[in-house]
């Protein structure tokens, strides 16, 4: 992924702010981008003039380029790495960033009974190799990989703000949580320059703030499993919470006539088979980042007990089988559809 530490998977909603004929008098909208973390950054807000604006979003995205270098996995300098090139030894201090995030991957892990795994770092690494080749990985070396995959053997201490990884070996992969986290480090700035009415987007995660002025939400487009990013197959009404969506839009390889998705089951070592997505909306971007990972892997009728299961959290799951397309929602979901 050229120099960041997370595949920039999909773009899988589109981002429409929806605003009356007027706006608000002392606010105006501005929009910036970057790349940072192998997807496009994308940030909307409102503000009283240009230069704070600019101030804010050039702060913002400083600080989603220092959690790359404390969170990438291509970065063999990077935080994450340091951790686990001491992997098999002794406990070792963290920042406060990166243990938010691996404390909130262990909390999924065990909601999901290892259906995310950070863990899984040496059978993404197979894979990514896989895609290139369009062969499938190595049994021998697939198993030796999953040998070193185990959330349940990487010791966290709040306490003492410490990682211990018990496994020599283990190498940890934050794509699934960690751009969620960023979009929620990039509203967390805004605020600080005064600024509640934003949205911070990158690549499949979203996460906005107070709505527009004169509006009564953010306008957020789910993408369907094929079409582009105009023809949404729903539109969600959110204001200060997050959505995301995890599934093989982009990122996936055919091989031997079967397309394998770059989302990997940690429990088998195998990229999962078909083509499906699953958005999860909740209240931060970490939460939904990791939580649609989850679900996508555990499929709908597991997915849609643990989605279920958790305050301010519902879910769209989208699956082809045999050429037909199925849309299943979970029970709360309705309620974030946009209504004109």
């Amino acid at each position: 992924m050229r120099g960041v530490g997370w595949h920039a998977w999909f773009v899988v909603a589109a981002v429409m702010p929806t605003l009356a004929p007027q706006l608000a008098p002392d606010l105006r909208r501005f929009t910036f981008q970057e790349p940072h973390m192998g997807t496009l950054f994308r940030i909307v807000l409102y503000a009283p003039d240009e230069g704070t604006a600019k101030a804010a979003a050039k702060e913002a995205f400083a600080r989603v380029a220092e959690l790359n270098r404390i969170m990438s996995d291509y970065l063999a300098d990077s935080e994450l790495m340091q951790l686990c090139q001491r992997a098999g030894g002794d406990p070792v201090p963290v920042s406060a960033d990166l243990f938010a995030v691996l404390h909130k991957a262990d909390e999924i892990a065990r909601l999901s009974d290892g259906a995310f795994d950070v863990s899984i770092g040496p059978v993404v690494r197979l894979w990514r190799t896989a895609r290139k080749t369009k062969k499938l990985p190595d049994p021998e070396q697939l198993k030796q990989a999953l040998a070193k995959v185990d959330f349940r053997k990487i010791r966290l201490d709040a306490q003492r703000r410490t990682v211990q990884l018990l496994l020599v070996g283990m190498l940890l992969d934050l794509g699934g949580i960690a751009k969620g986290y960023a979009a929620d480090a990039i509203l967390a700035v805004l605020r600080r320059h005064g600024i509640t009415r934003a949205l911070a987007g990158a690549g499949g995660d979203v996460v906005v703030g107070d709505p527009p002025p004169d509006a009564k939400a953010w306008k957020i487009g789910i993408m369907p499993l094929t079409g582009t990013p105009d023809e949404p197959i729903r539109y969600l009404a959110l204001s200060n919470a997050a959505v995301s969506t995890a599934g093989d839009l982009n990122q996936f390889v055919q091989i031997d006539g079967r397309r394998y998705s770059h989302i990997v089951d940690p429990r088998t070592g195998m990229g999962l088979l078909g083509r499906h997505s699953v958005t999860v909306i909740a209240p931060t971007g970490l939460e939904a980042d990791g939580l649609d990972t989850a679900a996508c892997v555990l499929g709908v009728e597991k997915g849609k007990r643990l989605i279920e299961g958790l305050p301010g959290c519902a879910a769209l799951f989208v699956i082809e089988t045999n050429g037909k397309v199925s849309i299943t929602p979970t029970r709360h979901f309705e309620r974030y559809l946009w209504k004109e």
